[in-house]
């Protein structure tokens, strides 16, 4: 396809399959990551990719150790322009950053890549080619919406985003949405530097409300749930508190080991391999080994499994009251039992809990509200009445800004070509 080809009938409504109603937005954000695609490589084949960001509804921490999670793609997306190449060479022309190329004749992992969009890349392109997948070259022009820093996972969008690229133009469609999310946890796991979990590429993957269980990390189960969050008259908040994730490295990473130092305990490798009663019969030896907060967070991990059951039902049912009830027990059990709504090394600094402060003041018995994604600084999520998000909305950006509110919606499609 060419820059004419785009105002196409046929395009438009390729557009309005993914975005619904803002396909004429959309028409236009692509043309002129088009046309800025053109000025950087010339004229080419066109072809058009997506991937979603995505919230954490329930499931707060508990990927790490097997556990459930139930998640949604949300409508901000990063997407790309791409022309394939003949020569095996990757270059990313990203918005807002530097160009960057990446021959795929070298898919060791480069030690100065570590923490860069670049190791994705090769990340990406080195477990593909490790499954038996194709790989090939390509220039792409990308922009997002998916912000950094967000909360809604830009990094596993991104690495969706290469994934789809190479699946739609050397494997045919084949990588199916659970393998792309594999491949790119891979590619963040060992390329970028970063031990996430499963959890954040699957939504971005899968998309729609997706009930992910990993007590079989090399095979997911993967439950669609059919549920319209606009039709019930509720709206997604994201609301950015404006701190500073740089110094939380070993905030995040405490959660991980003291739940697995729980499980080592009893000689196993995550708490979903040890059974609840079994922590219960030697409390005391485990809290004097491992420390109490790290018990409080194991119990946190059972009791939030059970959640994500609760509230995958609640919304097959159509129970929206009942799940917001439970998103409240959720935020609760962070707060207290796994304690990520602040970090100890600057107790004065509490934004997360201020958010979650003031929330509970205004929209207590009405809306549903926790802490989001990784927790310690960043960003709270809310399930409000379309009625009450105007004025909830208002007194949040006298707080933490103008540009701290996200009113989201959830999106049926993970990563697709358009």
């Amino acid at each position: 396809m060419n820059l004419n080809e785009m105002n196409s009938p046929a395009f438009k409504s390729r557009l309005a399959v993914v975005y619904g109603n803002e396909a004429d937005a959309q028409l236009a954000r692509y043309r002129a990551l088009a046309e800025r695609f053109a000025a950087e490589f010339g004229a080419g084949d066109l072809r058009f990719f997506s991937a979603p960001g995505r919230t954490e509804v329930g499931g707060n921490h508990t990927d790490h150790n097997n556990g459930k999670v139930l998640a949604a793609a949300i409508d901000l997306d990063a997407v790309a322009v791409v022309a394939a190449r003949s020569d095996g060479v990757i270059r990313v022309c990203s918005e807002g950053y530097e160009p960057l190329e990446i021959d795929t004749a070298d898919l060791n992992p480069q030690q100065n890549e570590l923490g860069t969009s670049a190791a994705l890349i090769r990340g990406v392109c080195a477990r593909f080619r490790e499954l038996g997948y194709a790989v090939g070259g390509f220039n792409a022009a990308v922009t997002s919406r998916v912000l950094s820093g967000s909360g809604l996972s830009s990094s596993a969008a991104y690495e969706v985003l290469i994934c789809t690229i190479l699946n739609g133009l050397y494997n045919g469609g084949a990588v199916d949405a659970v393998t792309v999310a594999q491949v790119s946890q891979y590619a963040e796991n060992v390329f970028f530097g970063k031990p996430c979990g499963l959890m954040d590429q699957t939504a971005c993957s899968v998309g729609g409300f997706v009930a992910i269980d990993f007590a079989s990390t090399e095979n997911p189960q993967i439950q669609k749930v059919d549920f319209d969050l606009s039709a019930c008259g509720h709206k997604l908040c994201i609301i950015d508190t404006g701190g500073n994730h740089a110094d939380l490295t070993d905030d995040y990473a405490a959660i991980r080991s003291e739940m697995n130092a729980v499980a080592a305990f009893f000689g196993k490798r995550v708490l979903r391999e040890l059974p609840e009663e079994q922590l219960f019969a030697r409390l005391d030896d485990v809290r004097k080994q491992t420390g109490d907060r790290a018990v409080e967070r194991a119990l946190h991990f059972y009791n939030e499994n059970r959640r994500v059951v609760r509230l995958t039902a609640a919304l097959n049912s159509g129970d929206f009251e009942e799940f917001k009830k439970i998103i409240v027990e959720s935020g609760r059990s962070s707060f207290m039992y796994n304690q990520n709504c602040f970090t100890a090394v600057h107790p004065t600094e509490q934004p997360v809990a201020l958010a979650l402060c003031l929330t509970e003041e205004w929209l207590r018995g009405k809306a549903g509200y926790r802490v989001h994604g990784g927790g310690f600084a960043g960003t709270i999520q809310v399930f409000l009445p379309d009625e009450l998000v105007d004025d909830y909305t208002a007194k949040m950006r006298a707080v933490f800004g103008e540009n701290s509110c996200y009113i989201l919606s959830v999106r049926a499609h993970g990563g697709c070509e358009i």
